[in-house]
Parts: structure tokens; C-alpha cells; sequence
């Protein structure tokens, strides 16, 4: 296995190189499997394309900036720990969130944190329907929309966070990160069905909050775009 002592290397430096779109197309189990064998260049990469993700899925599902700074720190180093006996039995993304996860809940249930910082909900528990997020203008929208959208946002916020943990992690995973719903069943240890119950619950419980705060009419009729403020 390659050693952890380049991990702190971590930087876009590799993704600089005239290889650099060669290197993006390989596949995260490939990478990892080359990880596995001695290239630690590798890892650096798949440290570089789901960096991002992995925190801001740990900083939603924790409401806490820096416990998910140091979740991160610690699911990366559990991934170099386990390099050596990973086999690419499932995607790479749904292994490293399941790390992700299970350390976010040891810690939540040791310091009884219960906030996110979240927005989306599907609009149902298809696998392409639409989501809260589409309720609130693109970043294009005009200036009274873009007024209104920013309104909105402290309600969402606080209709993700009181979620129970359950219902909010799959969300977050299938609405922020894109994590099929079977592969949400994996992450969570739990049957696919199961991961659909919660989706459904949680939604039901969003819109009652949006409902009660008034969220609802010509918002369902924005087009689809980003939320503002949000990073992916």
C-alpha cells in the first residue's frame, strides 16, 4: 500500500499536469486500485475530486463546521488505513460516504449534535423528480425574486434541521450528492425501502413546515436552478 505520509500533499498541483483530463476519466476504483499498489498520486486525486462532497455531506448532516472538518480528516485517514484490504466490491463514492457516515453518527451520538445546514427535498421518492430547491430563482432570477429566494432560505434551513438524523442523511445523500437510493440502503445499513420510507417522511415533514411558514403557490412554479449560497 502506498504510504500515508504524501497525503499531506493534498492540492489541485496533480489535476496541473498535461495529463489532467487522462487522469479525470479514469474511474475512483481504478484510482484506488492503483492507490492500492504503491501510486500514491492516485489517492491525491480521489482525495481532489470528492473532497468537497464528503465535507459538505458531513457539515449538513452535523450542523458544525468544524466537526466536519475534522470527520473529513478522519474519513481520509481511514480510507489510507483500509487501502491495503479494499476490494472494489461497491462504487468507491458509496464506500467512502459510508465512512463518512458511520463516523458522523458515533460523533453525533456522543456530543448530541442535531442540526444541518441544508436545503433540497425531493418531490417525491422517484428517482428524477423535482426538488424544493427548484422552488427558489436561479442566480439569474430578478432582483425582487432573488430578495424573496434569499427569505426563504433561513425557513428551509430550518425545516432540514429539525429532521430526525435518519430522514436527513438520506435526503442529504440523495438530493445533494446524487446517491441512488440503492446505494443509500448500503451507506446506511438499512433495506431500500426503508431509505424510501424516510425520504418520504421527510418530505412530508418539509412541506408542512414550508406549508406553515407560508412556502408555497407561485413558488412551485419557479423554474429549476441553483441555491443560492450553496456549494456542492
Amino acid at each position: 500500500m502506498a504510504p500515508a505520509g504524501s497525503w499531506g500533499r493534498m492540492s489541485g498541483q496533480w489535476d496541473q499536469t498535461p495529463g489532467r483530463a487522462v487522469v479525470e476519466s479514469v474511474a475512483d476504483e481504478t484510482l484506488m486500485l492503483a492507490y492500492k499498489a504503491g501510486d500514491v498520486r492516485s489517492f491525491e486525486q480521489l482525495v481532489h475530486r470528492h473532497r468537497g462532497a464528503v465535507y459538505n455531506f458531513l457539515l449538513r448532516l452535523s450542523g458544525n463546521r468544524q466537526r466536519a472538518e475534522d470527520l473529513l480528516q478522519e474519513t481520509w485517514l481511514k480510507v489510507v488505513r483500509s487501502a491495503g484490504t479494499w476490494e472494489p466490491r461497491a462504487r468507491f463514492t458509496t464506500w467512502v460516504y459510508t465512512i463518512a457516515r458511520n463516523l458522523c453518527m458515533d460523533a453525533m451520538r456522543k456530543d448530541s449534535y442535531r442540526k444541518a445546514d441544508s436545503l433540497d427535498a425531493t418531490q417525491g421518492d422517484g428517482e428524477d423528480e423535482r426538488t424544493l430547491g427548484e422552488k427558489v430563482p436561479s442566480p439569474d432570477a430578478t432582483p425582487d425574486r432573488a430578495a424573496h429566494a434569499a427569505s426563504l432560505r433561513p425557513v428551509l434551513e430550518k425545516a432540514l434541521a429539525k429532521l430526525p438524523t435518519e430522514q436527513r442523511e438520506v435526503f442529504l445523500l440523495r438530493e445533494y450528492h446524487g446517491v441512488q437510493f440503492k446505494d443509500i440502503a448500503q451507506v446506511t445499513g438499512v433495506p431500500e425501502n426503508t431509505v424510501k420510507s424516510r425520504m418520504r417522511y421527510a418530505l412530508e415533514a418539509l412541506r408542512k413546515q414550508l406549508a406553515a411558514a407560508g412556502v408555497e403557490g407561485d413558488m412551485a412554479e419557479e423554474p429549476k436552478g441553483a441555491v443560492p449560497g450553496m456549494a456542492g
